[in-house]
């Protein structure tokens, strides 16, 4: 097998990101990418694993990781790229759908000039400046197939259903994330592809006795429809919507500049 079943607790219990908890910018996904294959799943828990950092929870270096990844396609890019951090950070690095928007909304909300997106993108993305968070730890592909209800581990039975599981770790990761950015005090922090919204929301108004959510509605083309809220010092941001255009076409996506710079 694989996936060992220590290795799997440990970065359930653990893993929560990439990047400084200190970042002024924290984007928080709704699960970690990933997970079409369980040899990249392995690999990463298995570096995890190893790294085994002193303090929990932990947000790790993004680039270090995918060192540590095979890139692994049999499209016309397979022998291009060796390892995940060959793909996004190397000399021919692709980039990212996502995290380019995640780039573009940081540089909006802080009023700076959008940079080069591939160049920051290889050298400054999810380091100093961003926090790259997730809600649920275990990686899951963009389809949201659950394949580790295929593992043969017994005493893992909530892993039988991505409900079951959701509803097992979500209480503790999101009163971390919350306790957190209590501790730490980002100036933004975007939650994006949310599918809970409501849950959400009950559970900051449950750990901020203050927290009131206004929902603003999206302009096409432009913003995305978002809840937000301003807790000491920190504004907070939900929305359904993922920074990345569907099926790449140009209307339909949003531009995440411009709503950072609303805020």
């Amino acid at each position: 097998m694989l996936i060992k079943e220590h290795t799997l607790q440990y970065w359930l219990e653990s893993f929560y990101g990439f990047g400084s908890w200190d970042a002024p910018v924290w984007f928080v996904g709704y699960e970690e990418g990933g997970g079409d294959l369980p040899e990249e799943v392995a690999e990463k828990f298995d570096y995890f694993y190893n790294l085994k950092p002193a303090e929990s929870p932990v947000l790790c270096d993004l680039r270090d990781l995918y060192r540590h990844v095979a890139f692994r396609t049999d499209g016309p890019r397979a022998n291009l790229f060796a390892t995940l951090h060959d793909y996004r950070f190397g000399d021919h690095a692709v980039l990212h759908g996502i995290w380019k928007n995640l780039i573009a909304f940081a540089h909006g909300y802080q009023g700076r000039e959008l940079p080069d997106l591939l160049h920051y993108q290889k050298n400054d993305f999810a380091r100093a400046s961003e926090a790259l968070i997730a809600l649920y730890p275990l990686p899951s592909p963009h389809n949201h197939a659950w394949y580790y209800s295929w593992l043969d581990l017994p005493q893992k039975s909530m892993l039988k259903t991505r409900k079951l599981y959701e509803e097992q770790v979500y209480q503790q990761r999101v009163q971390t994330i919350l306790s957190r950015i209590q501790e730490h005090t980002p100036r933004v922090v975007l939650f994006y592809g949310m599918n809970n919204i409501n849950q959400l929301k009950r559970s900051f108004q449950e750990f901020f006795e203050r927290a009131e959510f206004t929902m603003v509605k999206g302009v096409k083309q432009e913003i995305p429809q978002h809840h937000r809220t301003d807790i000491a010092g920190t504004t907070v941001i939900i929305t359904t919507q993922i920074p990345a255009l569907k099926h790449n076409r140009a209307d339909s996506g949003f531009d995440w500049a411009g709503l950072g710079r609303s805020l």
